[in-house]
């Protein structure tokens, strides 16, 4: 069996996520041989997803009545809380979207699901190597979230509205 393949293999049994790293030491190459062939398992049209947590095959998508976009705007300390608030009403955090004036629309994979996707994601954050893409856009944002029910929703929605998160009409 091809390395690639045992790549694809080692995604559809994973239940969460793998890196980079962890899929390096697993089959004793580099991180960079990692990259290039999930490159390539993508561009054979697999549906790899790069997260923040690590790679993710993606399951079959939700369906379209349960996924929706929320318009955000908040400043770069207040993430945290934001995420934390979706998803500890029962959404996942799919991605974060921009408009960008130059490239258009600008999307980070996120798949964050709980409280510990989000710690993580903001311990990342902390550490000052990168810029979230919401500072590009003055803090205005959207998330594509999923969602089981549609109270776990409105709960959400009302919360970051109470909190001043939520961009309405």
């Amino acid at each position: 069996m091809d390395r690639r393949q045992k790549i694809l293999n080692m995604l559809i049994r994973q239940s969460g996520t793998l890196t980079g790293s962890e899929l390096a030491r697993r089959l004793g190459v580099s991180r960079q041989i990692i990259v290039q062939d999930i490159a390539l398992l993508r561009a054979q049209g697999n549906p790899i997803l790069a997260t923040p947590q690590g790679y993710l095959l993606q399951a079959e998508p939700c369906s379209p009545s349960r996924r929706t976009v929320l318009a955000v705007r908040h400043a770069p300390p207040q993430t945290g809380h934001e995420l934390a608030l979706m998803v500890s009403h029962g959404l996942t955090v799919v991605d974060v979207i921009v408009e960008h004036p130059l490239y258009g629309e600008l999307r980070g994979n996120l798949m964050l699901r709980s409280l510990s996707d989000v710690d993580r994601f903001m311990n990342r954050v902390d550490k000052g190597r990168t810029t979230l893409l919401s500072s590009l856009t003055k803090g205005l944002h959207l998330h594509t979230v999923e969602f089981k029910r549609a109270g776990d929703l409105a709960r959400a929605q009302a919360d970051l509205a109470q909190h001043g998160f939520l961009v309405t009409a």
